[in-house]
C-alpha cells in the first residue's frame, strides 16, 4: 500500500517537473575557460635552483645497501643455526653421559661391593 502510494507521488512529480537536467552551462563557457583562467593568474618567475646534494644524501644509498647485506647475512646465519644447535645439544648430551658415568663409577667404588655382588644386585629380578 505504502509502496504504491510513493510510486504515485513520484509519477506526479516526474510529470510536473520532467526528467530534464535543470543545471546548464552557458554556451561557449569552456571554449575560453583556459585562457581566461591563465590571464587571471599572476605571473610566476621561473627559477632554476640547483643545489649540491649533501654528504648524507650521497652516502645514504650505499649505507642502505650495506644494511641490506648485513640483514641478509644475519637471516642466513639464523636460518643455519638450527643445525648448529642440534649439534651442540648432541654434544651436551654426550658430555652429560660422560659425567653421569663418572659419578656412577665413584658411587660404585664407595659402596665397597665387589663386582660379583654388584652384578647379583643389579640382575636380581626380585629387587624390583
Amino acid at each position: 500500500m505504502k509502496g504504491e502510494k510513493l510510486m504515485k507521488e513520484e509519477d506526479k512529480l516526474l510529470k510536473k517537473l520532467g526528467t530534464e537536467n535543470p543545471f546548464r552551462v552557458p554556451e561557449g563557457y569552456f571554449e575560453s575557460f583556459t585562457s581566461d583562467l591563465m590571464s587571471r593568474l599572476p605571473e610566476k618567475e621561473k627559477t632554476d635552483v640547483f643545489r649540491e646534494p649533501t654528504t648524507w644524501e650521497k652516502v645514504r644509498p650505499w649505507l642502505y645497501m650495506a644494511a641490506m647485506f648485513v640483514g641478509a647475512a644475519l637471516i642466513i646465519r639464523v636460518a643455519s643455526t638450527g643445525e648448529a644447535v642440534s649439534e651442540i645439544r648432541q654434544q651436551a648430551a654426550a658430555d652429560d653421559a660422560d659425567v653421569e658415568l663418572e659419578y656412577i663409577s665413584t658411587a660404585i667404588e664407595n659402596t665397597m661391593m665387589d663386582d660379583y655382588s654388584l652384578y647379583v644386585y643389579l640382575t636380581d629380578e626380585s629387587a624390583e
